[in-house]
C-alpha cells in the first residue's frame, strides 16, 4: 500500500517558481514589467524553520509535507494530534513541518499559510488538511482560489492581503528555493517523511510511528 506521494524531478521542481502563476483573481489586468534585479537582490533567502514544543526536547522531528497530499492531511487529520498531546506538548518532542510543492496549487496553500505572521501557520495549515478534499474539489482556478480565502478569512486575513502575499514574488522564491535546499539535503523522495533526529523514517501507522518515538527518546538518556 502506497503511503507517500512521490516528489517530481528536480528539473520539474526548479521550474516551479519559474513558471508561478498566482490565482486569476489575484493578477492585474495589466502586469507590470519585472524590474530589473541585481543578482544580490535576485538571490532567494532560506527560511528558517517554525518550532513546536520546547527547545531543549531530546527528539527532534521534521515533517516533509504537501498540502495537496491526501497521505499527509491523513497524517494531520488522524496521527498529528496524537503526536502534539503525548510527545510534543509534553516536551518530548521538538515538531516543524517543511512544506513540499508539488504544483502551483501546493504552493497557493503554502504562500497563505505563510501569509501572516509566524504564529498563524501551524492554525492555517491544520485547516488546509482538515477541508483538504472539500477546497481541492475545485473546477477551476477561480474556484479554487475562492476556496483557499474562505480558509484565509476564518484566519483573519484580508483579500487584501491574501493577495499581496500570493503576489510576492520575492516571497515565492524564497519558499522554492527553500523547500529545494531542504529536500535535497535530506533525499526526500515523496511526502509524508519524516526525519527524526537526523534519521529518516518513512509514513507508517501511529503504533509504529510511537515505537520508533520512544526508541529515540530512550537512545537520547
Amino acid at each position: 500500500m502506497t503511503l507517500i506521494r512521490r516528489l517530481a524531478p528536480a528539473a520539474a521542481i526548479g521550474a516551479l517558481a519559474a513558471a508561478f502563476c498566482v490565482p486569476a483573481t489575484a493578477q492585474t489586468a495589466t502586469p507590470e514589467p519585472a524590474p530589473t534585479a541585481t543578482a544580490e537582490a535576485a538571490a532567494p533567502q532560506i527560511l528558517p524553520d517554525l518550532w513546536l514544543g520546547a527547545e531543549d526536547a531530546p527528539v527532534e522531528f521534521i515533517e516533509y509535507a504537501s498540502f495537496t497530499c491526501s497521505h499527509c492531511a491523513d497524517f494531520h487529520n488522524n496521527v498529528f494530534p496524537r503526536l502534539k498531546a503525548e510527545y510534543i506538548d509534553t516536551g518530548k518532542v521538538r515538531f516543524a513541518q517543511r512544506d513540499v510543492y508539488f504544483d502551483d496549487v501546493g504552493l497557493w496553500a503554502g504562500i497563505l499559510a505563510r501569509c501572516g505572521d509566524d504564529s498563524k501557520f501551524y492554525p492555517v495549515a491544520g485547516m488546509l488538511f482538515e477541508s483538504q478534499r472539500d477546497w481541492l474539489s475545485a473546477k477551476n482556478g477561480e474556484d479554487l482560489a475562492a476556496n483557499l480565502r474562505k480558509i484565509g478569512a476564518k484566519a483573519g486575513y484580508s483579500v487584501e492581503q491574501m493577495d499581496a502575499c500570493w503576489s510576492d514574488e520575492s516571497k515565492v522564491q524564497d519558499l522554492v528555493a527553500t523547500f529545494q535546499q531542504n529536500a535535497v539535503a535530506d533525499k526526500i523522495e515523496g511526502t509524508p517523511t519524516f526525519i527524526v533526529n537526523g534519521e529518516t523514517v518513512r509514513n507508517q501507522p501511529w503504533e509504529q510511528l510511537k515505537a520508533t518515538l520512544d526508541e529515540k527518546l530512550a537512545a537520547a538518556q
